[in-house]
C-alpha cells in the first residue's frame, strides 16, 4: 500500500492538473462562443451557394465543362482541416481516419493540403505526401485565405496535375455534437432529383454569358465558399471538442482526488491505530 506521503504528493499533483483543465475549459468555452457565431453567420451563404449550384447543374443536364468531369491524373488532392493543438479528444484523429479509412485510395495517389499541424503529423506518419501546410489559417479563418487555396487547387486541376479534389473537415452540429465529413469538391457532383423537385424546375435555364463562361465564374466561388464554410465549422468544432475533453478531464480528476482522499484517510486511520496499539502494548509491558 502506498504511504501517506506518496498519496498526498499524488493528490497535490492531480489537483494542480485539475486547475489547468478547468482553465482550459473556460478558455475553450469563450472561444467556442465566438467561433460558433462565425460558423452560424457563414452557414446561410454556404447553404445558399451549394443549393444554387446544385439547382443550376440539375436543370442544364449533361454539360461538357472542365470542372464537371474527372481529370486524367489518378492523383487526389485532399484539404485536411484539423487543429494546431491536441487535448481535444478524438477531434484530429477522426478527421485523419476519413483519409486513412478509404480502402480504395492508394497513399501514393493522395496529395494532402494540411490546414492544422495535427492532421499533417498524423498523415505523415501514415506515409501520405503533404504537399503544403497552412497551420496559421485555422487560427483566424478568412474568406481571402480560402479563395487563395481554392485558386491554387483549381489551377492544378485545370493543368491535369490532380484528377479529383476532396475536403475533410468536422461539421459543427451543436456544442456537443460534431461530425467528421469527407466532401468531394471536384468534379462537381449534384443531385438531379433534388433539383427537379424544386419550384420551377421545368423552366428553361438560360445563361448570360454562355454556360461555359458562367460556370467558369460560379464554380470557383462555389469551391471557395465550401472551403471557407468548412474552416468556420472546423474552428467551432475544435473548441467544442476541447471544451468537452477538458470537462471530462476535470470530472475524472475530481473522481481521482476523492479516491485518493479516501485512501489517505484510511492510511492515516491505520497509522493512528498502529500507534495506539504500540502505546498500549508498551504500557502493558511496564
Amino acid at each position: 500500500m502506498a504511504s501517506m506521503r506518496d498519496i498526498k504528493r499524488r493528490k497535490t499533483s492531480i489537483q494542480g492538473t485539475q486547475q489547468i483543465t478547468k482553465a482550459m475549459k473556460l478558455v475553450s468555452t469563450v472561444k467556442l462562443q465566438r467561433a460558433r457565431a462565425g460558423a452560424e453567420r457563414s452557414q446561410t451563404y454556404f447553404d445558399c451557394m451549394y443549393d444554387t449550384v446544385n439547382n443550376i447543374l440539375s436543370r442544364v443536364g449533361h454539360l461538357e465543362h472542365k470542372y464537371l468531369v474527372p481529370g486524367a491524373s489518378p492523383k487526389k488532392a485532399v484539404i485536411v482541416i484539423t487543429s494546431n493543438r491536441g487535448l481535444a479528444g478524438g477531434y484530429n484523429s477522426n478527421v485523419a481516419k476519413l483519409i486513412t479509412g478509404q480502402e480504395e485510395w492508394k497513399a501514393e495517389d493522395v496529395v494532402v493540403y494540411a490546414i492544422g499541424n495535427k492532421g499533417r503529423e498524423i498523415l505523415e506518419r501514415k506515409g501520405y505526401t503533404v504537399k503544403e501546410s497552412y497551420p496559421e489559417v485555422i487560427e483566424e479563418p478568412t474568406y481571402a485565405e480560402a479563395m487563395l487555396l481554392s485558386d491554387k487547387l483549381l489551377t492544378s486541376f485545370a493543368a491535369g496535375e490532380i484528377g479529383e479534389i476532396y475536403l475533410a473537415y468536422t461539421h459543427f452540429k451543436n456544442t456537443v455534437s460534431h461530425e467528421p465529413k469527407l466532401l468531394k469538391l471536384l468534379p462537381v457532383e449534384y443531385d438531379a432529383e433534388a433539383g427537379a423537385s424544386t419550384e420551377g424546375a421545368d423552366a428553361l435555364m438560360n445563361f448570360e454569358p454562355e454556360d461555359v463562361e458562367a460556370l467558369d465564374m460560379i464554380i470557383p466561388k462555389y469551391i471557395s465558399s465550401l472551403i471557407y464554410g468548412a474552416l468556420m465549422e472546423a474552428a467551432a468544432s475544435e473548441n467544442g471538442a476541447r471544451m468537452q475533453a477538458m470537462d471530462n478531464a476535470t470530472s475524472n480528476a475530481e473522481d481521482m482526488i476523492s479516491d485518493l482522499s479516501l485512501k489517505y484517510n484510511r492510511a492515516r486511520q491505520g497509522s493512528i491505530t498502529q500507534e495506539l496499539t504500540e502505546i498500549i502494548a508498551g504500557a502493558e509491558a511496564l
